[in-house]
């Protein structure tokens, strides 16, 4: 299979396409805009391999787009502004890159003739639930930021592209993801190297708030079988079966590193904060087999030991984030004043 792959040089995208060259004959065109989330250190151990090709180029921009998809086969859409804060501060990189260049790719996809398209969103298109309940993959829609209003704009254009032109097109909504590479900004990441450099950790609010983890290799394997067996026109989610607290998770953290309650730092709240997600597996493990593989405890125990092994690989992306965030933040209310908890 010719694979193009959007966001190939960020986090998930990254995993995805080193799974790939490893498991299958598939060459990869990876299409991604090295923007401040992108590393291409991410595929150094790949970069120049017959295999495998970089594209620097926007999802937005239909020639790079139309260039890229020539002679694909199929594509997998990771391309995504995604940070929430970022989107509450401004919006409009968020419309740019998640609903334009979704429209815009869709449109590529389909004069191409291209025979598979993946797109890959999130569980947040859904919004909040309470304490109790799960979402299907017929819960309405009920974004509550602009980042997850954007996503779910793609979602809906992606299902639209199937009912108009029949276009071959299968969603995959994640719950969230944890694991190697994954960009500094995000929050065990940011747990990790912070208390390597002897800061705390920034926690909203209380640290009430609920996720469902999903470890990245786990998650590349579902979006695997969704390429080679997905049904077309159709969503799955992708949860982690794996909820806890963001305080739980904190605690872990600081417990896998020999550190105390000492090192946690409450934040106020950001506006909007979503306070549990959790995502039903049926329709995935029913029609594909897949279910998680990876216990939480070892995924996070496996995380930790990847940051605290690599700090030659997320040191200089840390100061590229302070950099970025210190010209990005100026003229806005920055929510949280601080890297926190998602």
């Amino acid at each position: 299979m010719r694979l193009l792959v959007t966001g190939g040089c960020g986090f998930i995208g990254s995993n995805f396409i080193r799974r790939r060259l490893t498991g299958t004959d598939d060459s990869i065109v990876n299409l991604d805009a090295l923007t401040y989330a992108a590393n291409p250190g991410n595929l150094a151990d790949i970069a120049g391999g017959d295999r495998y090709r970089f594209v620097e180029g926007r999802v937005e921009d239909a020639v790079a787009v139309n260039a890229a998809l020539t002679g694909v086969d199929a594509a997998v859409h990771f391309a995504a502004e995604s940070h929430v804060d970022r989107s509450i501060a401004d919006a409009a990189p968020f419309i740019t890159t998640n609903v334009l260049g979704t429209q815009v790719l869709l449109d590529g996809v389909r004069h191409a003739g291209v025979a598979r398209f993946v797109h890959v969103s999130t569980d947040e298109v859904y919004g909040a639930l309470g304490a109790e309940g799960v979402f299907t993959e017929s819960t309405p829609f009920r974004p509550r930021s602009p980042y997850a209003a954007s996503k779910a704009a793609g979602d809906m254009l992606a299902q639209a592209a199937y009912e108009t032109w029949h276009l071959p097109v299968s969603i995959v909504r994640p719950s969230n993801n944890y694991g190697p590479y994954q960009f500094p900004e995000k929050f065990i990441p940011v747990m990790v190297t912070n208390l390597v450099e002897g800061r705390k950790i920034p926690i909203y609010g209380r640290g009430e708030n609920v996720r469902d983890w999903l470890y990245v290799e786990d998650c590349c394997q579902a979006i695997d079988l969704v390429l080679e067996r997905g049904r077309p026109g159709e969503a799955y989610n992708v949860g982690g079966a794996s909820e806890r607290r963001n305080i739980e998770v904190a605690r872990m953290v600081i417990g896998e590193m020999g550190r105390g309650e000492e090192s946690i730092e409450y934040v106020p709240d950001r506006p909007g904060h979503d306070f549990r997600y959790a995502l039903d597996n049926a329709k995935i493990s029913r029609e594909l087999g897949w279910k998680p593989a990876t216990r939480f405890e070892d995924g996070l125990n496996r995380t930790v030991a990847w940051y605290r092994e690599h700090p030659e690989w997320w040191r200089p992306l840390l100061a590229r984030l302070d950099r970025a965030a210190q010209g990005f933040w100026t003229g806005h209310d920055r929510p949280g004043g601080k890297r926190a908890a998602p």
